[in-house]
């Protein structure tokens, strides 16, 4: 039974579970003989259905193998598909520069076109909410670009509003990273981009690749990037150094809020207990009105109210 909305804004129309950078082996083996990215895919999954968070769509933001190996992508299809069944949840598969097309085509999407070097581009609507998956992989390279095919693609995609508006999904992040090497790495001729989504129904756009949470703005939207499951970069690190580390590992939750995108970080790793309201005290509240849980909840124990 779902709980009473206690808050001034409605309950979201839409939630959206963002995971990135999987990196899956085909073999299971560990990243770089260290890191257990299958380990870590698997707690993700456990995470989110653990946190009843109802998602509508999984996006995963590129990255999905590490060597565009068909056996690693049939492993990330059969760890992920059941979970997505249980809950009740879309896919939404997104092209990265680890991962290779001709692969990917056909072990996640049953698709087997003669043209597999084409760009992956995708649409889904889900109950009025339009996902719009842009492949911004250059074929044996790692810094991204959207070509101009795809940008008149988008364009016409754009032309007719969605019910809902629509969230674009895609690796390379169209945000500055304060990490020099990453900024090599970075998705070419943005402004570009930018003159398609401005003035759309473009409500966000969700992103990848730098391996760390973070946030921005680009074309007057939203720009959520989901740190990777399979490890982090340390932004902590001395300067000019790029290190990765197998910690602070999380994915996100997405919200769509009447034409807003609200989005969270979900940590894979917890941490020690040092409060605790349990399931008891949040269900006393429930028909409780909100002169009385703000008397419940809010008041301070001196009463003073500061």
């Amino acid at each position: 039974m779902p709980r009473v909305h206690w808050g001034q804004y409605p309950a979201p129309s839409h939630v959206i579970a963002h995971i990135s950078d999987t990196h899956l082996l085909g073999s299971g083996a560990a990243l770089y003989g260290a890191v257990d990215v299958e380990g870590h895919l698997r707690r993700t999954l456990e995470r989110l259905v653990a946190s009843a968070s109802d998602p509508d769509v999984i996006v995963f933001t590129g990255d999905l193998v590490d060597a565009g190996q068909p056996e690693a992508y049939q492993r990330l299809r059969g760890l992920v598909e059941p979970v997505a069944r249980r809950l009740g949840a879309e896919v939404v598969w997104v092209m990265g520069n680890h991962d290779e097309r001709s692969a990917f085509r056909s072990h996640l999407l049953d698709d087997a076109r003669s043209d597999d070097r084409a760009p992956v581009d995708q649409v889904l609507t889900v109950r009025g909410l339009r996902i719009i998956a842009l492949d911004t992989s250059i074929p044996g390279w790692h810094h991204g670009r959207l070509e101009p095919a795809q940008l008149d693609w988008l364009t016409e995609v754009l032309a007719v509003p969605a019910e809902h508006g629509s969230v674009i999904t895609l690796h390379h992040p169209p945000i500055p990273t304060p990490i020099a090497a990453m900024q090599v790495l970075e998705l070419e001729r943005q402004d570009e981009l930018a003159a398609v989504i401005e003035g759309t129904d473009v409500i966000g756009v969700l992103g990848g690749h730098l391996h760390y949470a973070t946030s921005g703005t680009f074309a007057g939207v939203p720009v959520s990037v989901a740190a990777a499951t399979c490890y982090t970069m340390d932004l902590g690190a001395p300067d000019g150094e790029l290190v990765g580390i197998d910690a602070a590992q999380a994915f996100n939750l997405v919200q769509i809020y009447d034409g807003r995108m609200v989005s969270s970080v979900v940590p894979l790793r917890g941490g020690p207990v040092v409060t605790r309201f349990g399931a008891e005290f949040i269900d006393a509240l429930d028909p409780l009105t909100p002169e009385e849980r703000l008397e419940r909840f809010s008041r301070q124990p001196d009463g003073s109210g500061t």
